[in-house]
């Protein structure tokens, strides 16, 4: 028999149910045709599973519930009681509707079977659960930054691409128009040649109290919880929030924050597809266990056109861009600042390829759902700039310049700094 769900999702891809704008929408189908009041079908959903309800996945399902053409079926979480959580959020939303729940993403994937899935979990299990996701034909919201390792974010995006999946990745800045604005006039020339960018990604940790206890709670699964990173001892400090500032699950504020304004770089300067051609820095660590993340760093990516991009805990928030004509920041909740106020006048010329418009990131990940289109945010872009993350950080535990090869992804005459590319997994995860 004919899988129901592959049908409904083909059903979705070719049909093109995709709505240009919820203003626009109402306009070209009926109310009556969508459900009482308005509300869209449980037919025309795409149905989500929400896998990890922390403190993004609960974000995360607040932007699914707001948009109606999504319908939250399932929600996985290691910890039980997180999981029940999201279970009666998400009851609560639908007027119980029976969410069903999870503590093991595998089941989740096999048994609810959504359309679609947001993945909120912590770095070292962004690759296993994405490439399972995608492999069962699920579309999907990722985190930024892609991946736990370079080697894993090329296995995601291969695994997306080579099952056809729709991938929008949580570097919602691309969604928030005065980062557009400033991409359009870096792409149109407004400051001239682009020499240099600066990268503001924070330092230290942004560590929020938790009380240590050693051993989990009931029905907190933790040896799933740690799944393919190193054994550690429980901590209730780095299960939650904290995790982020060890290195065997997460990468600091340096890879926290390429995702964001290192990307917003990339895309300006059209490097989506590539990356630098040779890398160097430094950093020092933490030294008090069990934090031992990048607490200080610089580090100088130069590309094959001579652009240098510096990425730096001590510039300031925010992607600067250096031209010929003078310099443009961009940053979050403020205005654009500018070394001329002409150059914000610039107006663009005429183009058949104007710069991507998205003004709500969720909305636009199921636009493309269902339509097929390419999101704003697409895997390849979030691998692309996580790898400048990934690279930096090699490069300071190893003390040497990295000459790589963005193409093959490759590094030359560096076999040790090479291994560090790849994730090691504890048995029995194996990529």
């Amino acid at each position: 028999m004919k899988n129901p769900q592959i049908s409904r999702r083909n059903f979705l891809r070719q049909t093109g149910l995709a709505l240009a704008s919820a203003a626009v929408f109402p306009a070209i189908i009926p109310a009556r045709a969508l459900g009482r009041d308005g509300a869209v079908a449980p037919s025309n959903r795409v149905t989500v599973g929400v896998i990890g309800y922390g403190n993004q996945g609960v974000a995360n399902m607040g932007s699914c519930l707001g948009i109606p053409e999504f319908q939250v079926t399932a929600v996985c979480d290691v910890d039980e009681a997180a999981m029940r959580r999201g279970q009666q959020r998400v009851d609560s939303h639908y007027h119980g509707r029976g969410t069903q729940g999870f503590y093991d993403y595998r089941e989740l994937i096999a048994k609810a079977r959504p359309d679609a899935v947001v993945l909120s979990v912590p770095d070292h299990w962004h690759a296993l659960v994405a490439i399972a996701a995608a492999r069962a034909g699920m579309h999907i919201y990722g985190e930024k930054p892609l991946a736990h390792t370079l080697r894993e974010g090329r296995a995601i995006c291969d695994a997306v691409e080579r099952n056809g999946i729709v991938w929008q990745t949580g570097s919602w800045q691309r969604s928030v128009e005065n980062f557009r604005r400033a991409v359009e006039l870096v792409r149109y020339g407004a400051l001239g040649k682009v020499t240099h960018v600066e990268a503001g990604t924070f330092g230290g940790i942004s560590y929020r109290d938790a009380q240590r206890t050693d051993s989990p709670p009931a029905g907190f699964h933790y040896d799933l919880w740690l799944g393919p990173a190193p054994w550690h001892r429980y901590d209730a400090r780095i299960v939650k929030w904290n995790w982020r500032w060890v290195l065997d699950f997460g990468g600091g504020n340096l890879l926290d924050w390429v995702g964001h304004h290192v990307d917003i770089a990339h895309w300006a300067l059209g490097l989506d597809h590539t990356g630098p051609v040779r890398v160097s820095g430094t950093a020092t660590y933490g030294t008090e266990p069990p934090w031992d993340v990048e607490m200080r760093y610089r580090y100088v990516c130069t590309y094959a056109d001579g652009l240098v991009l510096t990425v730096g805990s001590d510039l300031p928030g925010g992607t600067k861009f250096y031209g010929e004509k003078g310099w443009l920041h961009v940053d979050r909740d403020k205005p654009l600042q500018v070394s001329h106020p002409s150059l914000l006048r610039a107006i663009p010329p005429a183009t058949s390829a104007p710069v991507y418009r998205s003004t709500n990131h969720f909305r636009n990940w199921i636009d493309c759902i269902q339509t097929g289109r390419t999101t704003v945010a697409p895997c390849e872009a979030a691998h692309r700039s996580a790898s400048v993350g990934h690279l930096g950080h090699i490069a300071a535990l190893t003390g040497r310049t990295l000459h790589w090869d963005p193409q093959t992804e490759t590094l030359r005459d560096d076999p040790g700094a090479a291994e560090l590319l790849n994730p090691v997994y504890r048995a029995p995860w194996v990529l």
